[in-house]
């Protein structure tokens, strides 16, 4: 299809996805935006939070950690710490994380070095969950 788009998902352990797609959907760390064939090109960092895509008219949710997104006209390259397809998130093991994350913020001060580390897990619990729930 002369519409589609090349994406790549990469992870440090691995290639997540690479394939043609009609759209992708990026949570930017400035909001999420959208891209399609023929996009400027731009440089934007990701923060926690699900990026989309549709292929042949279905939508496909990973859960991402934070990273970059690379974007020229044809090709969108994805670089996170993290990302799993909704239909492969152990719901189970999300909430096991997600309950010992906020166990171990209630206990700790604001001001305590790894605060924000616990609440970013936090957050990247309840995003696997919610993702999860598409899969």
């Amino acid at each position: 299809m002369a519409d589609e788009l090349m994406l790549e998902i990469v992870t440090p352990e691995k290639l997540a996805f690479s394939g043609k797609v009609e759209e992708v959907t990026v949570p930017g760390s400035e909001g999420e935006f959208g891209v399609l064939r023929g996009h400027a090109s731009l440089l934007s960092s990701i923060q926690i939070g699900e990026l989309s895509y549709t292929k042949d008219n279905k939508k496909v949710c990973y859960a991402v950690d934070t990273g970059y997104a690379e974007v020229l006209s044809s090709k969108v390259t994805i670089l996170v710490e993290g990302a799993e397809r909704s239909d492969m998130i152990d719901k189970d093991l999300a909430r096991k994380a997600k309950a010992d994350a906020e166990a171990r913020l209630a206990k700790m001060a604001k001001e305590d070095q790894d605060y924000e580390k616990v609440k970013a897990a936090v957050t990247r619990a309840e995003m696997r969950l919610r993702v999860a729930e598409k899969g």
